[in-house]
């Protein structure tokens, strides 16, 4: 379990140089609130908008990064105020190449330029998939007990403390808006592989996702009280989260923002069925007393869509789903590299979809 002792143990491999020195201080109160109807920003309704930016703290001169290096300075201020980005937070981006030991560097940058500009970010503290990290799928035993032991060779500490220390290094950042501890969780078996078309859902599923949530959250609250923290649920009737599912997750008392991953319905603003649909999961949030975000809307432009019509038809997409009561959105994924001649979902700083978050922004 998380301790004081894991946190000096750890200040003392990073070195005084990254090691943030324990605070007396009462905890700054949180920017973001979180009700039945909405978000707030500093007691003000807020709409959050932005996008997904997994790469932020790449920095190859200190770590092994996940894809291009991004100029800081340069996203953070192309951003409408007050916008939301979705970050990875990985210990994996907090281990020093060189040294093996870790290194706060890249992620502290991303905090901090994202307050110097006047931006809120939510750190997204693994991933399902183990991408950028051990290249793992997260299976039920990951949920169960993988999440509190050192099973990676490339990690230095576990999942679970992983999440207090970020909490602690962290919490008191102004441009924090949550937490997120797993992108897109799914407490499936996987077969002799991890394909999709290779694994099963176990009966006890939505049990244990909601166990290691309940679990999970109670870590971060052991150190940050007030911070909202989102569950990064796909939504789409994934194994933990199908039809009703989701409302067990929505009803953790550790769980204050709701998550909805939107892809393979271009232009269609309540995408999917009765069971697992958006409009399914919207009433369920409702039902929770607790705000919807959509927090991945992915199209792919490039060579296959001219970028203005995926600009257009996101725009569709986002009037109906904020008529319908959705609580913000973001865009998969800003790079800073786009490929225009492929099919991707690559969003650059002149793609039009730009227009599309300074449009509906507010803040």
């Amino acid at each position: 379990m998380f301790t004081a002792t894991v946190v000096t143990a750890v200040l003392l491999m990073v070195g005084c140089a990254h090691a943030a020195p324990p605070s007396s201080a009462a905890p700054t109160p949180p920017r973001v609130g979180a009700t039945a109807s909405g978000l707030t920003l500093d007691s003000r309704p807020w709409y959050p908008t932005g996008f997904d930016a997994y790469q932020l703290a790449t920095n190859w001169s200190v770590n092994l990064g996940c894809g291009a290096m991004v100029d800081l300075d340069r996203y953070f201020s192309s951003l409408p105020p007050n916008s939301l980005t979705r970050f990875n937070a990985f210990q994996s981006l907090a281990i020093d190449r060189t040294t093996g030991m870790l290194n706060f560097a890249p992620i502290d940058a991303v905090f901090e330029a994202a307050r110097v500009h006047g931006q809120l970010v939510v750190p997204v503290l693994t991933a399902q998939d183990g991408a950028c990290e051990d290249e793992k799928f997260k299976d039920r035993i990951w949920y169960t007990d993988g999440w509190r032991s050192v099973a990676d060779t490339s990690a230095i500490v576990s999942f679970e403390d992983w999440v207090g220390i970020a909490v602690e290094r962290w919490r008191d950042e102004p441009s924090l808006a949550a937490w997120e501890t797993v992108g897109e969780p799914e407490t499936s078996v996987c077969g002799q592989t991890c394909d999709w078309t290779d694994r099963s859902c176990p009966s006890d599923a939505a049990a244990v996702l909601r166990a290691f949530t309940d679990a999970s959250g109670a870590v971060v609250r052991s150190t940050d009280t007030a911070t909202p923290i989102t569950a990064g649920l796909t939504g789409g009737g994934q194994c933990g989260t199908q039809g009703d599912e989701y409302g067990l997750i929505a009803a953790s008392p550790h769980v204050d923002i709701l998550q909805y991953h939107d892809y393979g319905a271009d232009g269609v603003a309540l995408p999917g069925d009765q069971w697992n649909g958006l409009a399914r999961r919207l009433d369920q949030a409702s039902d929770a007393g607790k705000p919807l975000v959509v927090a991945e809307i992915g199209q792919a432009a490039g060579s296959c869509l001219d970028p203005v019509e995926r600009a257009d038809d996101i725009d569709t997409k986002v009037d109906g789903q904020r008529a319908a009561g959705s609580a913000g959105f973001l865009l998969w994924a800003f790079v800073p590299d786009p490929r225009p001649n492929e099919c991707t979902f690559d969003i650059g700083y002149d793609d039009p979809l730009w227009s599309v978050v300074q449009s509906h922004g507010s803040g």
